[in-house]
C-alpha cells in the first residue's frame, strides 16, 4: 500500500478547493447585483441580473402582488376595520365648518344654527351614511376596481427603484440565505478537496 500523503497534501488541497469554492460563490451572489450599470470585458457585455432583469423583476412582483396578494376586496375589508363615524365627523368639521360659520352671520338663518342645531345635523348625516355603510363599501369597491390598477401601479414603482434600493430590499430579507450559500460554496469546495487527495492516494 502507498505511504499515505503528508499532512501539507491533506492541509492544502482541501484549504484551495474551500477558497475557490468560497469565491466562486461569494462572486456569484455579487453578480446578482453588481456591477450596477453594463460594462464590457473581453468583448462581454456583463450586468447584475438584478439591473439586467429589472423590468422583468416589476412586471413580475407587479402581477404577484396585485393578483394575489392585494385585491380590491382587501383594500375594502381594512377600510370596513375604520372609525368610520369618526371619520365622517372629521370630514364633516372640516368641511361644513367654515360654511356654517358664514351662514350664522345672515339675520335669520344665523339664529337657527345653534351648536345644538349643528350637532344635531351633523349626527343625522352621520347617521344616515352609516345607515348606508355596506353600499357605499360596494361603491367604494367598484371604483377601485376601475381606477386602481395594482399590478401597473407596483410595476411602476419597482420599475423606478434604484438598484441600490432593490439591493438593499433584497439583503434585508435574504443576506442569512445568500451568506449561507458562500460558507456552503466553501465547504464543499473542501470536501472536494480531501476527496480528491483521497483518490490520488487511492489510486497510487
Amino acid at each position: 500500500m502507498p505511504p499515505a500523503p503528508d499532512l501539507w497534501t491533506w492541509l492544502t488541497l482541501p484549504a484551495i478547493g474551500a477558497l475557490i469554492g468560497w469565491g466562486t460563490n461569494w462572486l456569484a451572489v455579487k453578480m446578482i447585483f453588481r456591477p450596477i450599470r453594463p460594462v464590457r470585458f473581453l468583448g462581454l457585455r456583463i450586468q447584475g441580473l438584478v439591473g439586467r432583469r429589472q423590468p422583468d423583476l416589476a412586471k413580475a412582483i407587479g402581477r404577484v402582488v396585485g393578483n394575489h396578494l392585494v385585491e380590491h376586496k382587501d383594500v375594502v375589508k381594512s377600510l370596513n376595520k375604520l372609525d368610520f363615524s369618526g371619520v365622517l365627523n372629521g370630514v364633516l368639521d372640516r368641511g361644513l365648518g367654515p360654511k356654517i360659520q358664514e351662514l350664522r352671520g345672515l339675520p335669520l338663518i344665523g339664529g337657527f344654527l345653534t351648536e345644538a342645531r349643528v350637532a344635531e345635523i351633523r349626527s343625522s348625516i352621520v347617521a344616515g351614511i352609516m345607515d348606508h355603510k355596506e353600499v357605499v363599501l360596494d361603491e367604494v369597491e367598484k371604483g377601485l376596481a376601475k381606477g386602481l390598477d395594482v399590478p401597473t401601479l407596483v410595476e411602476r414603482k419597482v420599475a423606478a427603484f434604484a438598484i441600490e434600493k432593490l439591493e438593499k430590499i433584497i439583503l434585508e430579507v435574504a443576506s442569512r440565505e445568500l451568506r449561507a450559500i458562500e460558507v456552503l460554496g466553501g465547504v464543499l469546495g473542501a470536501l472536494i478537496g480531501l476527496l480528491q487527495v483521497s483518490f490520488v492516494w487511492w489510486r497510487s
